[in-house]
Formats: structure tokens, sequence, C-alpha cells
């Protein structure tokens, strides 16, 4: 009996695949517009996913105040069609919780069937709605305002995977027998850890890699509230333009000296906050060392439209230096300095210093207290003092971390961030402010041309990856290490 019970246990363990496949599916393709069950008419947004569709009611109905108004479709067909798709996010997150308990012992595993059983139950109850909210906005008698459309492909395949779980959780429910009173719900620990790991690993997808699917605009001639199609479908010009018009082969060529002038000064200075950490730790007095943290980290936590206030009251015409040369006499009348372009790149350094320089130092002060500390009191015997401790044991301690964020910044060469530029940005020093990042963000968003800014931002990510490697491979050839 016992065998039939681990032979059974092991057909379960098999057959969790599919639901754990079916769930992980399911939850990628709720962010993927182009998956959307819930675009059953031209007043739905093409750019709207089924998890927007179940917790954006504003978004969902934003284009169908005319239609609610002249009585083409009613508000109820659309709260139905919400419902169901909130319902329907929340079945596929109890599917998949039931993928994840599957990774326990025989009584998780049991619990998590439950979880798998109700969130397809739900999943059914909210495509249900999703239909029921196209059946009744399909008897519109404005069908050529409406056009009613309902993506059949899509809610079958959600389907599918709801019934997959469905099938899963009641057949290794039956499988898997019952588990003793005095069992406890238990998982090994590499499944726990990967399962703390996987909501991050969700985020960086989500945020990182899912709006790459948004680079095929670089290869359309859209404009914004359009759509893509074969008909503006232009191939590579967007890519050829960068050689063709002179102008904008000059405008690329004056943000990439920014952009490379900014970096390069931050390459040549990213050793200050391995500095700030060494000189910091060896400051004795506890209080002292927390205050000194503590004041250098704040700033890092203060917005640059903030820090902008603060220059401004510094140094605008008003402002505290301005009026101190005023009333001292050294200057006639005041002046701004935050106008003037002379020196500018070494401004934005001094204020990405002052901002950023105690937030960095923190992953070197964690380094240092992994140090050995029977290295230091091995150097006190040999009468070293306390430079030569931090020359010969704290730099080569932090070095491996250092070399790591110097890789880490080679690849972002191209990335310098966009708000401190924007908010410093002015008439006479727009010449040798504007980076990549802010060129592309007038580009798309003041200036409305979507293709030719993700076409530079596709670029910019493209020679960023290969970058990353160069660098690896550098330091693999000198150090014999990698960090990829």
């Amino acid at each position: 009996m016992k065998d039939s019970k681990t032979g059974k246990e092991k057909v379960a363990g098999y057959i969790y695949y599919l639901s754990r496949v079916a769930a992980l599916l399911s939850v990628v393709l709720i962010f993927l517009p182009a998956c959307n069950p819930a675009k059953i008419c031209e007043y739905v947004n093409k750019n709207m996913s089924l998890f927007t569709s179940g917790v954006a009611y504003g978004d969902l109905t934003k284009l169908c105040v005319r239609a609610f108004d002249r009585g083409w479709v009613q508000e109820s067909s659309f709260v139905i069609l919400f419902i169901g798709s909130l319902v329907t996010c929340i079945g596929i997150l109890g599917a998949a919780a039931m993928g994840c308990m599957s990774l326990g012992n025989n009584k998780l595993k049991r619990l998590g069937n439950w979880f798998g059983i109700g969130g397809a139950a739900l999943q059914f109850v909210g495509l249900g709605g999703i239909f029921l909210a196209y059946s009744q906005i399909a008897q519109t008698t404005k069908p050529d305002k409406v056009i009613p459309n309902f993506p059949l492909g899509n809610w079958l395949l959600f389907l599918v995977m709801a019934i997959v779980v469905m099938a899963v959780s009641v057949i290794t429910q039956c499988l898997l027998p019952k588990p003793a009173k005095e069992e406890k719900y238990e998982m090994e620990s590499q499944y726990k850890l990967f399962l703390m790991f996987l909501p991050f690993a969700a985020l960086c997808f989500v945020f990182s890699y899912l709006p790459l699917y948004g680079w095929r605009y670089a290869f359309y001639d859209y404009t914004s509230g359009g759509t893509l199609s074969a008909d503006n479908f232009v191939g590579f010009k967007w890519f050829t333009m960068l050689f063709e018009s002179e102008a904008t082969r000059n405008d690329i060529i004056r943000v990439l000296r920014n952009t490379l002038a900014m970096s390069g000064l931050g390459l040549a200075t990213s050793w200050c906050a391995m500095a700030f950490a060494i000189f910091l730790s060896e400051i004795k007095t506890p209080w002292v060392r927390k205050f000194v943290q503590t004041f250098t980290t704040i700033p890092n936590f203060i917005s640059w439209v903030l820090v902008y206030a603060i220059a401004f009251a510094i140094f605008a015409t008003d402002g505290f230096v301005s009026s101190m040369m005023v009333n001292t006499g050294v200057w006639a009348e005041g002046k701004n300095l935050l106008m003037s372009s002379s020196g500018h790149w070494f401004k934005m350094l001094a204020w990405g210093m002052w901002k950023g320089i105690g937030w960095s130092a923190i992953i070197y002060i964690a380094g240092i207290a992994g140090i050995d500390q029977q290295l230091y009191e091995a150097a006190t015997v040999d009468g070293a003092g306390r430079f030569q401790k931090m020359w010969h044991i704290t730099v080569p301690g932090l070095l491996p971390t250092f070399m790591v964020m110097l890789l880490m910044a080679i690849a972002g060469i191209l990335s310098n961030g966009m708000d401190q530029y924007m908010v410093f940005d002015n008439p006479n020093n727009t010449n040798v402010n504007m980076v990549l990042d802010y060129y592309v963000y007038k580009l798309g968003i003041m200036d409305g041309n979507i293709p030719f800014a993700t076409m530079v931002g596709m670029v910019k990510s493209v020679v960023s990856v290969v970058l990353l490697f160069a660098a690896n491979g550098v330091s693999k050839l000198l150090r014999g290490e990698s960090i990829v």
C-alpha cells in the first residue's frame, strides 16, 4: 500500500508541472495588452492589459463618455467587464498560489489544490462575466459606432489554462494521500528561497523586460493615439535617419558628448564613495559616525526638484551667495549662477556627489564589516599604523566590490538619468546639459516623436549590454574574475 501511495505521489508531482506552467503563463499574459480578452469593442483602449482592465475602471471607461451619453452602450456592461476582469485576475493569483504551494510537502500540496480549484472557479466566473459584457454590448443599436469584437482566441487561451489548473487540482487531490493530523506545513529550504526571490524576479520582469515589447514602435511611423499596422510599418527608417540627416547627426553628437563627459567624470570619481566609507569607518566615536552617515545619506531621498529649490535659494539672483556678494561690495548687482553654462559638467557632478555619496558608501561600509578583524590585529602587532592598515587591508578587501560597481557603471555609461538635467536645464546651458536620457524624453514626450525616441533608447540599451560584456571580458582577462 505504501509503494502504491509513493507511486501516486510521483505521478502527482509530474502532473503539477502542467499547472505551474499554466499559472506562470497566465500571470505573464495578464500584463500583455495583445492578449487581453477584455478588449470587446473599440472603446476599450488597445494598450490596456487584462490586469489594467481589472484594477483601473477609470482607464477602462475613459473613451466611453460619449457612448454612455448617447446610449450606444450601457455603463452596466462596462461595470460587468471590469468586475469580470478583476475576478479573472484574482483567480489567476489563486492558481499562482497553488503552483507555489505545490512545492511543499503533502499537506501543503493538498491545501494548495483548494487554492487551485477556487482560483480556476473564479477564472470561469470572470471569463463568463467578460462574455456577458460582450453579449450586452453586441446588442447595441449603433454597432458601427461601438464595433463589438470579441477576442475569442485570447478568451479561449485563458479558459484552457483555467481548465488545466482545475483538472490538475482535482486529480492531484485524489492522488495524494490524506496527511497525518500531526503533520505540519513544510517546504524545503531551496524552494523557500526560490519563492522569496520570485516576487523580485516578477517585478524585474514587469518593469525591466516587459517594456521591451515597446521596441516595436521603432519600426513604425507611429503617432500618439494611432495604431500599429502594415500600413505604417517603415522598417529601419528611423535607424537610417541617424546617418542621413545632418541636423540629427549633430544633435546626437552633442548629446553623446555631454553624456560621455558626465559619465566619464562619474567613473573618474567613483572611488570617492569607497574612500568616504573607509574614512567614515575610521571614526572611533559611534554617535559621531552614525550622525555623519545619516547626514550624508539623507540627500539621496530628496527629489531633484527639491535639490533644485535648494540650489535656487543659494545661487539665484536673490539667493544667499548673490546677496552676500552684493552686500559686501564684491558685485555691483546680483547674478544668477544657475543660468551660466561655465563649468556646467562639474556643477552637475558636484550636485550628484552631494546627493549620492552617502548612499553609495553603504555597500562599502557593509564590505568593511565583512573583512576579517584578525588581519587588523595582526597588522597592529607588526606595528602598522592606521593609514597603513587602511591601504594594505581595507582597500584590497574592498577592491572586488569596487570592481563590480565599476563594471556596472561602465555598462550604464550612456544612462545618466533624466531628473537632474531636466530641473537644471535652461536656455543658457541646454547645449552642455542635454544628456541622452533627457534627449529621449524630450523627443518622445515633448516633441511627440515616439518612434525616433524609441529607436534611440533601443540603441542605448543594446550598447549598454555590449559594454557590460566587454568590461566583464576585460575584468576576466586582467583579474581572472567575472561578474556575468
